[in-house]
């Protein structure tokens, strides 16, 4: 699947990202995860690594919370200025393998392992360099991300199905390449329209790689949970909440 990126993603995907993940968008969901973005952020400014259609960084922002965003796609920030409070969000555009923002923040996050959006170690690694050179002195940076589990692949493949609705079947093709950490995907969308194909590469990491990266960014873990919820993160936790700060 060649020249696909985090653009390339988020501007094929814009139209329909907000319908597919609208069941993460309830307050059910959104709330813990507000609650503790604006605990950390404290009295100062927030950046989102990957702001897309402000599912986050709108509710951030009513509680207060001085937001800023940085993505690659500018269809999917055009979905977040259409929202109300979506005009009064500053963005750049660019990768944040390198943020070319200015200054310095309380707290920068990114949500929904779009980390993994990154293409290589060296990309992650680098992110974590450049997050560390905008942190305040006492700021934090937080990810969310899954747990890698190589048992949902076959020989390194995988196909799931997702939606099946009477209009709508999604179906999600995967190749896994373990010895780059890499997957590539086509989710697929069926319609009486026709057919969508939405092409996607990660890069997923470990935990206790992203502690590493940290720690060679100059930073250290200081908490890391289950979920938004701050239940204890244990061997049988799918994915993690974790929060970086200076060392």
């Amino acid at each position: 699947m060649a020249n696909v990126d985090a653009s390339t993603y988020g501007d094929r995907f814009a139209g329909i990202y907000d319908e597919v993940h609208a069941h993460l968008s309830t307050p059910e969901v959104v709330d813990p995860m507000v609650d503790v973005l604006a605990d950390l952020a404290g009295g100062g400014r927030a950046l989102e690594l990957g702001i897309g259609t402000g599912r986050i960084a709108l509710p951030l922002a009513q509680r207060g919370v001085e937001v800023h965003g940085l993505d690659a796609s500018e269809a999917m920030v055009a979905k977040m200025r259409e929202k109300p409070g979506g005009e009064g969000i500053p963005v750049t555009f660019g990768d944040f393998e390198q943020p070319e923002v200015e200054g310095r923040y309380s707290l920068i996050y990114v949500v929904f392992n779009t980390l993994f959006a990154l293409p290589s170690q060296e990309a992650q690694v680098n992110c974590f360099r450049s997050v560390a050179e905008h942190l305040t002195d006492d700021g934090a940076f937080l990810i969310e991300a899954f747990v890698p589990d190589m048992t949902r692949f076959d020989r390194d493949q995988r196909v799931s199905t997702g939606i099946v609705e009477h209009d709508l079947v999604s179906i999600d093709l995967d190749r896994h390449d373990p010895t780059t950490q890499t997957v590539a995907s086509s989710h697929i969308y069926i319609t009486p329209e026709g057919v969508e194909m939405y092409p996607v590469e990660i890069r997923y990491a470990w935990p206790s790689e992203l502690d590493l990266m940290a720690r060679l960014a100059g930073m250290r873990l200081r908490s890391r949970w289950a979920d938004w919820r701050r239940n204890p993160f244990t061997a049988a936790s799918t994915g993690h909440v974790s929060i970086y700060e200076r060392a």
